[in-house]
């Protein structure tokens, strides 16, 4: 049986430095579906066990409100990853992220760090789900092993910043750097079955350019988008919850295909457009995601 959570709705996550208290104790006003803890790249090397020591205690001691809670533990090339990974199960984080993914191998070795520590700890076995970020050409070519390596494993994530240096070039605002990561890692996640987040828009004083760039991979696919701002939420939850008029039409396709399919009827035609069974999913998909968005109660 699969993991309540391996599905959830996750749109926005938050990026927050552990080192900063102030900064992880209550982001959960801001309404993001999941929060990323950060260990790694964010903490200072001399405050990595100040840091450690934080996250413990907000991890026991904070209600996040349903907020899920993703640690982004240190590089498996460093002496740090087991120790934030025991902390982590031990505080009862819901998922670790892992940095610089660039093989199965890497996914396995946490997933037997996991379950260790939650033998360790008293904590249900199977409970901490995995996500892995994948920052370099390799870790992108590798990306459908990576997403089948473990049950444990929710979905992948797209560092555009590590990627792009790896390519030899930089993030130019346009996308076009990041585009054949982009597809190629969806691509991945779908044929796996796993959810597939993008990279961080990092200026935060253009806020259209965020935007197009939200649209772009929400068009291609993504289930949601890496953040490093609140004020970057509402643009992302906005185009990733369905419209009135396609959440009408998704209840429509579902109806109708539900009635129509019961005596053997295989194609249907739903407000003048022709549609087969290949659109049931899809429209169950929107409804889906308006509901776990708020804007939907029905019960289809």
């Amino acid at each position: 049986m699969s993991h309540p959570n391996m599905k959830r709705l996750r749109r926005s996550m938050m990026f927050l430095n552990c080192q900063k208290p102030g900064l992880i104790k209550d982001p959960y006003v801001y309404g993001p579906d999941s929060i990323m803890l950060d260990l790694e790249d964010a903490v200072a090397e001399k405050e990595k066990d100040a840091a450690r020591y934080s996250l413990y205690h907000a991890l026991q001691e904070i209600d996040y409100r349903g907020v899920e809670r993703v640690v982004r533990i240190n590089g498996l090339d460093t002496d740090l990853w087991r120790e934030d990974i025991r902390c982590s199960v031990a505080g009862g984080c819901d998922a670790i992220r892992i940095p610089k993914t660039e093989t199965a191998k890497d996914v396995k070795l946490v997933e037997e760090a996991v379950a260790a520590a939650e033998k360790e700890f008293g904590i249900e076995p199977g409970r901490t789900l995995i996500m892995a970020a994948l920052e370099s050409a390799r870790g992108v070519m590798n990306a459908l092993e990576i997403c089948e390596a473990s049950p444990r494993l929710f979905g992948i994530a797209l560092s555009g910043g590590d990627y792009t240096k790896d390519l030899q070039t930089t993030i130019s605002g346009t996308g076009v750097e990041l585009m054949g990561a982009r597809q190629h890692m969806i691509i991945a996640a779908r044929a796996a079955g796993v959810q597939c987040f993008d990279t961080v828009y990092t200026n935060l004083n253009d806020m259209e350019g965020f935007r197009r760039d939200v649209e772009t991979i929400h068009t291609m696919g993504f289930d949601g988008k890496s953040i490093i701002n609140p004020r970057q939420i509402p643009i992302v939850h906005e185009i990733f919850t369905p419209t009135q008029k396609e959440i009408i039409f998704a209840e429509k396709v579902v109806r109708e295909i539900d009635t129509k399919k019961a005596q053997g009827i295989g194609v249907f035609t739903v407000d003048g457009k022709m549609i087969d069974i290949a659109f049931y999913d899809g429209a169950k998909r929107t409804l889906a995601l308006a509901r776990a968005s708020g804007v939907y109660k029905g019960e289809l």
